[in-house]
């Protein structure tokens, strides 16, 4: 029997990245772009969270592609531009909420590509715009399904289509108190 440590760090299979969006400016549009460079610390290059103070744990933004179908659904659409959700990172294959560690002793990390590596660090939570941008409902629509935020650990280049695999990251030890 496998014990929940090992478990949570088992991955089937790798993601792939599906699109990146820039947000160049508050309340303007996210845009898509083919390849981007992802700065330590920073963010995505372009993107107005790069252009801030850096450190923070919301420096990269990431949605699961099989949710944006969930979600058009909840809102009886048809379909729903990903670009709308101003997410950074569309990431399919991989589940998301699975490569946040469960224990703070046994850390992950997101491999993009063959240079960044990010650690996902909370859900990114829905905000109140996406009722004007989506329609009435939005923000319950997609509670739950708004994705992860992310630091980024290793700078590199981003590029559409790249493999995006989980790893276990060195451990951390822990002290008692």
């Amino acid at each position: 029997m496998n014990d929940l440590h090992a478990l949570a760090r088992e991955f089937p299979f790798s993601g792939r990245l599906d699109a990146i969006f820039l947000r160049p400016a508050r309340g303007r549009a996210a845009l898509a772009v083919p390849y981007c460079q992802a700065i330590e610390g920073q963010g995505l290059a372009g993107d107005r969270s790069a252009a801030g103070r850096g450190g923070g744990k919301r420096q990269v933004t990431l949605v699961q592609a099989e949710h944006v179908p969930v979600v058009a659904g909840l809102l009886q659409r048809p379909g729903l531009d990903p670009a709308l959700l101003r997410r950074n990172l569309v990431v399919s294959g991989l589940n998301l909420l699975a490569a946040r560690s469960l224990f703070r002793d046994q850390p992950l990390h997101l491999l993009l590509g063959p240079e960044v590596v990010l650690e996902l660090t909370g859900p990114c939570e829905p905000c109140s715009k996406m009722e004007a941008s989506l329609g009435a409902g939005a923000y319950n629509a997609l509670r739950g399904h708004g994705g992860m935020t992310a630091r980024v650990l290793r700078a590199g280049r981003l590029a559409v289509g790249q493999a995006v695999v989980c790893r276990a990251a060195a451990p951390v030890a822990m002290t008692g108190a």
